[in-house]
Order: structure tokens, then C-alpha cells, then sequence
């Protein structure tokens, strides 16, 4: 799961107007960086403004994902991923990325120049190195992964028990030193507690 790119536009013009990108082009070659610089920015433009003010979409196109977030007041977001990352995180970036971007320029972003770096809004990089790892950066995703882990376990540990069980029949069956009542009180108590077995 990755995080190739982050941008935020202004939009109700003709086109929207990128205000500041942060991309991690690492995978890919030098020569190839422009060029998918450029295409992350075609991205973001086009899919941003077929977007309404106050939805949120995501655009699929070959592996990677673009999701795109319209506010009302025209500040737009849109999140470039593989297709593996969660929307649901994608979209708690934006928001908070959107935020934190107004609280700190504040109205002074309707009249920004067009940018295609990070150089107008730092705290972008922080986000993109934050949010590579989804699980880590989202609260609720890292609550889900506890569960699912949990559960893992839980479920290994009835499977052992039953396991346990089945050779704990077998053991009272073959024992010649327990007497017949022993075995009879083991069998009623086994059938009593039946009721309770959880599969």
C-alpha cells in the first residue's frame, strides 16, 4: 500500500488550479519522474474538476487509485494510491490535510499562485510520509488490524482446546485405571457442558 501523490487545488474556474503537491516518486527511474509528475497533476486536475463541491469520488485507472475531494468552499483535495490503500483513509487525509491547510493560510489561498510542489504548504511532506503506512496513520484502521489479530488468535486457541479435547476422550477411554463410574461421570459431564461448545 502506497501514497504516490497528494494535491490540493482551488476549483470554480474553467480549471482547477493546483496549489501545492508532495509526491514520492521513488519506484520509479529518474528520467521517469517528470513525466509521472505531470501525469499525477493531469490526474488530480481532470478527476477534481468532474467532481462536485462537497463529494468525494475515487477514480480507478490502471493500479492506482485517484480519490478526489470537492469542499463547498471550492478547496479541493485529490490523493494519488495503489489500489491496495483503503479509501476510508485516503479521505481522512484529505480532510485533515484540507483542514490544517486552511488554519494555517487561512483565506489567502483563493488568491494563490499555481504550484506543483510542496513549497507553498510544507506540512504535505509530513502527511505523505505519514500516511505510506495506513494502519500507523489511521486510528481506526490500527484498531481493525488489533481485532483481526486478536481474532486470529482467539480462534487458534478454540481449535486447540477442541484438539485437547478429542485426545482427552481418547485418554479416558483407553485408561484402564479409572474406574466405569469415573468414566460415567466424565461422560454425563461432557454431555452436560455440550451446550456450551462453541464452533
Amino acid at each position: 500500500m502506497k501514497v504516490v501523490g497528494i494535491t490540493i487545488l482551488r476549483t470554480g474556474g474553467e480549471d482547477p488550479v493546483p496549489l501545492s503537491m508532495a509526491c514520492d516518486l521513488s519506484s520509479y527511474g529518474f528520467f521517469q519522474r517528470q513525466g509521472v509528475k505531470e501525469m499525477l497533476t493531469f490526474f488530480s486536475k481532470t478527476f477534481t474538476k468532474r467532481t462536485e463541491p462537497g463529494q468525494r469520488q475515487s477514480i480507478t485507472h490502471e493500479s492506482y487509485v485517484v480519490h478526489c475531494y470537492v469542499r463547498s468552499d471550492g478547496l479541493s483535495g485529490a490523493v494519488i494510491t495503489d489500489a491496495e490503500y483503503p479509501a476510508r483513509v485516503a479521505f481522512v487525509l484529505l480532510t485533515q490535510l484540507l483542514d490544517e491547510f486552511t488554519t494555517t493560510l487561512g483565506d489567502s489561498w483563493k488568491t494563490m499562485e499555481a504550484s506543483t510542489d510542496s513549497t507553498p504548504f510544507p506540512a504535505m511532506e509530513d502527511y505523505l510520509a505519514k500516511y505510506q503506512d495506513p494502519a500507523s496513520a489511521d486510528k481506526v484502521t490500527k484498531i481493525q488490524n488489533d481485532l483481526d489479530e486478536t481474532t486470529q488468535i482467539l480462534h487458534k486457541t478454540i481449535d486447540s482446546v477442541l484438539e485437547r479435547g478429542v485426545k482427552l476422550d481418547s485418554l479416558v477411554e483407553k485408561s484402564d485405571d479409572l474406574s466405569r463410574q469415573s468414566k460415567m461421570f466424565y461422560k454425563q459431564a461432557k454431555k452436560t457442558n455440550s451446550c456450551c461448545v462453541i464452533s
